[in-house]
């Protein structure tokens, strides 16, 4: 908890829901330990940031943590839309092709 407080207010409270996830918290040890080893690779605020995104999306894995990470989604401020739309081509049917 005092290496997740270092780093900040989110990164405590995800450690916190990680710990309090499973019956017995020490089976939850090493995703904490995983997740805040992320450190090493990124910054303390990139980490924050990916914390605070995953947080209200319920993501409490490393690996999802990590995806956040390297699709630099903490760098868009959650209010930012992150759809990706299709453009048009020959190959897309559209809605009147299902009616």
């Amino acid at each position: 908890m005092r290496w997740a407080e270092k780093i900040g207010p989110n990164a405590a409270q995800l450690v916190k829901d990680i710990l309090a996830s499973r019956k017995h918290p020490q089976q939850s040890y090493r995703s904490c330990m995983g997740i805040l080893r992320l450190g090493s690779r990124y910054t303390n605020e990139r980490l924050e940031a990916a914390f605070r995104r995953a947080l209200p999306a319920s993501i409490r894995s490393y690996k999802g943590i990590r995806n956040i990470l390297d699709t630099k989604l903490d760098k868009v401020a959650p209010d930012e839309p992150t759809t990706v739309f299709l453009t048009t081509h020959a190959n897309l049917r559209g809605e009147s092709y299902y009616r």
